[in-house]
């Protein structure tokens, strides 16, 4: 999930406390003021479309999208219209993540620029899931072991990323001059691993190709 969709449930989580009368004004009851508020407040619907509420959203949080589906469809058809609509927009972020999950890539360069996009949102588990398929799916192509590199350099797995970096160099030696100016490598800068992998005696290295980078 990336930074806007965290902030999303953030500030969908703030709105749900004050829905629950968590939030007092300053000399003043909990509860909302007016008949049909308090009518809602009083109904056992309301608790338990709260707590399907709280569960979806923590479900969406860990990336399980079809058990939070599964919870805000039960708030949208519960009696508060505001929960609902809040759970409207959930289901919709859901429905797209479930699809995105099922869809089937032509061809490995597809699925690559994907995961890609979602390393660049910041939903680095679901980049991590597809560069596993890429990996495992298209061992030759040094093109996904780059990215599986930078990926786990951003996310601090830096064993990963060395190996990751090295196959890919041995695949096509021009990732080597590659990596000598990419920004997503830089916490690996002062690594003494990461220096000898980049700048070895090259003299008898054929050139390679030049890599299919593509941010």
């Amino acid at each position: 999930m990336n930074r806007k969709a965290t902030e999303n449930v953030k500030e969908n989580s703030s709105k749900l406390n004050k829905a629950r009368g968590l939030r007092a004004a300053p000399g003043g009851d909990a509860k909302p003021k007016g008949n049909n508020s308090a009518k809602i407040m009083d109904d056992p619907r309301f608790a338990q479309a709260v707590q399907n509420y709280e569960a979806g959203l923590k479900a969406l949080q860990a990336h399980k999208y079809d058990k939070a589906k599964g919870h805000f469809e039960k708030v949208a058809a519960g009696p508060s219209p505001e929960l609902a609509d809040r759970a409207l927009v959930h289901l919709t972020s859901c429905n797209q993540q479930m699809s995105r999950a099922t869809t089937h890539f032509k061809t490995p360069e597809e699925q690559f620029d994907y995961a890609v996009s979602l390393m660049n949102m910041g939903d680095y588990v679901t980049a991590r899931e597809n560069f596993d398929t890429l990996t495992t799916k298209y061992p030759k192509l040094d093109f996904i072991w780059y990215g599986a590199a930078t990926l786990n350099c951003l996310t601090g797995r830096f064993p990963e990323a060395l190996a990751n970096l090295g196959e890919a160099i041995r695949l096509n030696p021009a990732n080597r001059y590659q990596a000598r100016n990419d920004s997503d490598f830089k916490n690996l800068a002062d690594d003494p691993r990461f220096t000898e992998l980049l700048y070895p005696d090259t003299s008898a290295e054929p050139p390679g190709e030049t890599p299919k980078w593509r941010y």
